[in-house]
């Protein structure tokens, strides 16, 4: 087996024998495979239909993925399990990752022991919830998504069922005997004192019959059941036992109004659907059983490498049914995870009808999970969701680094007059305004932007360069094409330098309406009023405000420069009590003397009456 050339220049001649000799003996067979580092610790566990292509494709070739490289160059033995079938492999590489816990590997966040609901194997049955299994006979079902599913169940069926609490090892003997009294319970009427013999076990037995079905799910079963006794107890006119069994009634069917009831046709069936967050992938698990969502819970896993959609669902997929211990033989997907399952289990990509609507049912929880989560960092974390929103300018851009240090600019005037240009920063996706820079125009005459970009453009950046002052991670003009144009021919044709540059078009309406970005420049898809596009939206928007509110000030300056401007002597403070006091230049120059003198003094009046003949 040949192994890359610089991977053997990475491992050195011994540990490239070792390795290739390994290679050289794999089987082509179903297994899994095990990589440990220098200390013999494992650091991946992989499957495989064929173990012999599946390993060696690591070493024959670099992967374009950095963090399967690190991997790879850690590689100091390989290991592996040779099984029957692909899904023993899908199993086993489970069971295995859960007990090494290694490094590279994808990892379920939420790794706990979901609970059961347990009818223990009892002379009078105890039901109640655990995390513990034990092979003594008695009935599990589940496990539950969570513990207070579990509880709200169990707390159902003491409501409709008097069952027993108490840990007293109940045998006929004991219970003739009197060993036991009745507690509380039996007060209360949730329990009919079987310790004292005052409920015979056949009593005792039925009422657990109806729990279990309730557990399995057959809920409609055990409210027909009810309903007929309620009917039977009123026609014999026992309206007083007829109302208690119709209080059980309302409640077993109050809680199935509160499962979402799809078409009885569809029974055991599983749904997953997926979707991702940078490193996160969050998969959503729902289970179908007697024409009702019986069970819905959304998980999270780790990334540690490139895993693909399919690889991330695969895992989910065995996971979730492993721990909910699902036999359904119809699993609906959004597409093909790549694996295949014993025991005749279909996958199902349906494009119409009621199981597309469990799958969009399905997607629709895992999304909203999606932006519970998000939404429940950034209250831990506000930093956090600026840090995703640049991540995803980097992937739309696909941008070498993170772009933590952004520059917008924009140009302002009217008909070429106080030409005005505007930086505005942002960092970690904040406005750094300490950063921001005002541009007067001084090389452009006339209503040019094009040249009045490339102005600034060369002045900013030529000055970062001089000053040896960091760069920016990206370039925003607020324009289309042509602005992008203009920064590039200075950015990279006159300073050499390599700066990515996007441009914000606005639409008819004056509204961010697109990202452009390459060479040439091409729209990148934005959802409308997602995080995203109002992250670039206020961009644009206070790039167009400091740029506009500088060239206010400058035109506002230019149109109230008048004679007093230019007189030696004289400053605002004197400008501002002259024109309070005369209105108009033309009053100051035709007021009398003495006038004057009163306002400003007679030093100030004398520099006034001489600097107004010069100019006159």
């Amino acid at each position: 087996m040949k192994i890359d050339n610089s991977l053997q220049k990475t491992y050195g001649p011994e540990l490239t024998r070792k390795l290739s000799d390994i290679l050289d003996i794999l089987p082509d067979k179903p297994g899994c495979y095990q990589y440990l580092d220098e200390q013999g610790v494992i650091i991946y566990v992989g499957k495989a239909k064929n173990l012999k292509k599946r390993v060696t494709s690591y070493f024959n070739k670099i992967s374009d993925y950095p963090k399967t490289r690190v991997l790879v160059k850690q590689i100091k033995d390989i290991r592996y399990i040779v099984v029957d079938t692909e899904e023993d492999s899908l199993h086993l590489e489970n069971s295995l990752i859960k007990q090494y816990r290694p490094r590279y590997n994808v990892m379920l966040k939420d790794d706990k022991t979901y609970p059961s609901i347990v009818v223990k194997n009892e002379f009078f049955p105890r039901v109640f919830t655990t995390r513990n299994i034990v092979k003594d006979g008695s009935y599990y079902y589940g496990p539950y998504s969570s513990a207070y599913n579990a509880r709200i169940m169990v707390e159902m069926i003491k409501e409709l069922y008097p069952i027993r609490t108490c840990n007293y090892p109940l045998t006929p003997e004991s219970i003739a005997q009197g060993k036991y009294k009745v507690c509380l319970e039996y007060h209360i009427k949730r329990c009919k004192g079987p310790c004292e013999g005052l409920q015979t076990l056949e009593e005792y037995q039925e009422n657990i019959k109806h729990v279990r079905e309730i557990l399995k799910g057959n809920i409609s079963e055990v409210s027909k059941h009810l309903f007929a006794d309620m009917q039977k107890l009123s026609e014999a006119m026992r309206f007083e036992e007829a109302q208690l069994i119709k209080e059980k009634y309302a409640i077993v069917e109050n809680y199935r109004a509160k499962s979402t009831v799809v078409t009885p046709l569809l029974n055991n069936i599983d749904v997953f659907s997926i979707t991702e967050n940078g490193n996160s992938a969050y998969i959503n698990f729902m289970h179908i059983g007697n024409g009702s969502i019986v069970q819905v819970y959304t998980f999270e896993y780790k990334k540690k490498l490139e895993e693909s959609k399919e690889e991330l669902l695969g895992y989910g997929i065995i996971e979730m049914r492993e721990r909910f211990k699902s036999t359904a033989k119809e699993i609906i997907v959004p597409f093909d995870p790549g694996i295949e399952l014993t025991g005749n289990v279909k996958f199902i990509i349906p494009q119409i009808g009621d199981k597309k609507k469990l799958l969009s049912l399905s997607e629709q929880n895992v999304k909203q999970y999606k932006v519970d989560k998000l939404k429940q960092a950034e209250k831990l974390n506000p930093e956090q969701r600026n840090t995703q929103l640049l991540k995803e300018i980097q992937q739309a851009l696909r941008l070498e680094k993170l772009p933590a240090y952004i520059e917008c600019f924009d140009n302002s005037n009217i008909q070429g007059s106080d030409a005005v240009a505007a930086c505005v920063v942002f960092k970690m996706g904040k406005p750094s305004k300490k950063d921001y820079r005002k541009y007067i125009i001084k090389t452009v005459e006339g209503p040019d932007d094009y040249a009045s970009m490339r102005e600034v453009i060369y002045r900013r950046y030529s000055r970062l360069v001089r000053e040896e002052s960091p760069l920016p991670d990206l370039i925003i003009t607020d324009g289309g094409k042509g602005q992008m144009e203009a920064v590039r021919q200075v950015v990279e044709d006159e300073l050499k330098l390599k700066i990515p540059i996007a441009g914000l078009a606005k639409d008819k309406k004056h509204r961010t309406s697109e990202l452009l970005y390459g060479s040439p420049p091409v729209s990148v898809g934005l959802v409308q009023q997602s995080p995203l596009f109002r992250l670039l939206e206020q961009m644009q928007n206070e790039v167009h405000r400091f740029a506009i509110t500088f060239h206010k000030d400058k035109r506002s300056k230019s149109q109230t420069k008048s004679e007093l401007d230019e007189i030696k002597g004289i400053g605002d403070k004197t400008k501002v009590l002259l024109l309070r006091h005369f209105k108009s230049v033309k009053r100051i120059r035709e007021a009398p003397v003495e006038e004057l003198e009163k306002v400003v003094g007679k030093a100030k009046a004398e520099l006034i009456i001489n600097g107004l003949k010069e100019k006159q």
